[in-house]
């Protein structure tokens, strides 16, 4: 059975290719540019990361007050002694209907919603337009898991661009498989 995708069509009916949208369409934001070298295909220790944890609602997975909650996430953050770094990490947790999100900081106290998550991850830096998220994070989690020998014990992703600049940089997105226990 062949699966069907989705693909973005220009006004003469050709697909659309991240290299053929010009650098300068791109809308000023401050959206996070990752090294694929340092973040492909890479496995980090994350037994000194700390993240501020909330919940929000979704509708069949699509998180919905995503800005809210960062906001609410970033004062917890401020009430708790803790900074934001540059580039945080905001990573989303899997849901149908409530989906976790995770802000990264640094200094924070132990207090409602720390979380420290320990052990180890394996990322990967990939393309996930629209509609190819879960085939992102499932082909993310199988690598783990022939790389590991066991699934991973969760999975999140870093949406690494905005509304301005998500189709120029082709959905670009950091699938995390995180597992609690080192190797």
């Amino acid at each position: 059975m062949t699966q069907r995708r989705r693909v973005k069509l220009d006004d003469s009916g050709l697909p659309v290719r991240k290299e053929d949208v010009p650098e300068e369409s791109v809308g000023p934001c401050d959206c996070p540019v990752l090294d694929p070298a340092d973040w492909d295909h890479a496995e980090s220790d994350w037994t000194d990361i700390t993240f501020v944890k909330a919940m929000t609602n979704a509708v069949l997975g699509v998180p919905v007050g995503y800005d809210k909650v960062r906001d609410e996430l970033r004062a917890r953050a401020e009430a708790l002694g803790a900074t934001v770094p540059e580039d945080a990490m905001l990573l989303n947790g899997s849901g149908k209907f409530r989906r976790p999100i995770m802000l990264e900081v640094e200094g924070a106290r132990d207090g409602d919603g720390v979380v420290r998550p320990g052990g180890f991850v394996y990322t990967r830096l990939l393309d996930a337009p629209l509609g190819s998220l879960g085939k992102a994070v499932d082909s993310t989690a199988q690598e783990a898991r022939l790389r590991f020998g066991r699934k991973p014990d969760e999975t999140w992703v870093w949406y690494l661009t905005c509304r301005e600049c998500s189709r120029a940089r082709n959905f670009e997105t950091l699938v995390v498989a995180h597992y609690r226990a080192a190797k």
